[in-house]
């Protein structure tokens, strides 16, 4: 069953995409090298805090922390922790809130003071990814036209697309349906209306495309060592254009 919420539903969505916007834009500020994982996770605790919000990922099936703070090789769910950044590194902030019982979820990845032209390109791509899969998000698409949208420019970028986490319906609860591949499957996936609310989110690996999981449980690292990017909006869909809610 896939939720198709009011103007007014997507509003109280929009207020909680608000507060991650603002935990995203300024975690993004104090990235540098020095500062640790759990720094991060300290600042956006204190924001969701004072704007009258709960974390949405703290405690969600055991996870220990509000954000995902995932470096490098970590595709995705690193809890923070005493890891300090170093220069050259890279980091995902994937973050979710939870106001007045509907969530926003959303994520960036950010280089740690001077990166190498190809995780610089890595970067770039995966964020662009994201732009064309939110294009294709409209009334009368269907969830094979995003995922065909991310696979399509991340291959042709010589780039991999991790195929063990996809992208998700949101609103009153943190995982809904529909799911959002970012590759094209042979289901062409149910057909887009208005009201609908997605979380998509390309997760692009520079090597290939296999992942693992650490014995922790929760951190997926890319298998080959090599660099991993993430990024997501929440958005909604309407017949006047979709709302990207966390931007």
């Amino acid at each position: 069953m896939i939720a198709l919420r009011t103007e007014a539903e997507i509003e109280k969505i929009a207020r909680a995409g608000r507060i991650v916007a603002l935990v995203l834009k300024e975690t993004r500020r104090i990235v540098k090298p020095g500062i640790t994982t759990k720094d991060l996770e300290d600042l956006a605790l204190d924001i969701i805090h004072k704007q009258g919000a709960v974390s949405a990922f703290k405690d969600y099936e055991g996870y220990p922390a509000a954000i995902c703070t995932s470096v490098n090789e970590q595709v995705v769910h690193a809890a923070p922790s005493g890891r300090v950044l170093k220069e050259g590194d890279i980091v995902s902030i994937d973050v979710g809130a939870k106001l007045d019982g509907y969530f926003a979820d959303a994520a960036i990845t950010c280089p740690v003071g001077r990166v190498s032209e190809d995780v610089a390109k890595l970067i770039r791509v995966t964020e662009k990814a994201l732009s064309l899969a939110i294009k294709e998000a409209i009334p009368g698409n269907f969830v094979s036209d995003l995922s065909h949208a991310v696979e399509a420019y991340v291959t042709s970028n010589g780039f991999s697309i991790v195929r063990e986490f996809v992208g998700h319906g949101i609103g009153s609860e943190l995982h809904e349906e529909p799911q959002i591949p970012n590759f094209t499957t042979s289901n062409q996936g149910p057909q887009l209306k208005a009201g609908m609310v997605l979380a998509i989110e390309p997760m692009v690996n520079m090597g290939n495309s296999q992942v693992e999981i650490l014995p922790d449980g929760w951190t997926a690292v890319a298998k080959d060592g090599l660099a991993s990017a993430h990024f997501e909006h929440t958005i909604a869909v309407r017949e006047k254009g979709n709302l990207i809610i966390t931007k």
